[in-house]
């Protein structure tokens, strides 16, 4: 598959992740109406926000600049083969 080139995709593609999120994050909180769960909703959310900007933000920029990560399989592939 090539990379996506076109800025309106890019963008039509964001918007697809938002409204996927927030879907998914109304129907959750539909099945279990608690503060609990939004809570650990939240959390989980940031959590996994946090560890995307250090895979491909931290590692690239301050770790290992000389490598660039592709994607997720890209990065573990290339800390295995680092060790």
């Amino acid at each position: 598959m090539r990379d996506l080139q076109s800025h309106r995709w890019m963008w039509v593609k964001a918007i697809l992740f938002v409204v996927i999120g927030c879907f998914s994050s109304a129907l959750l909180l539909m099945e279990l109406p608690e503060w609990r769960v939004l809570l650990l909703l939240l959390l989980a959310i940031w959590a996994f926000c946090r560890a995307y900007y250090f895979a491909f933000y931290v590692l690239e920029k301050y770790i290992d600049p000389s490598f660039r990560f592709s994607g997720l399989t890209s990065l573990l592939r290339h800390l295995v083969d680092k060790r």
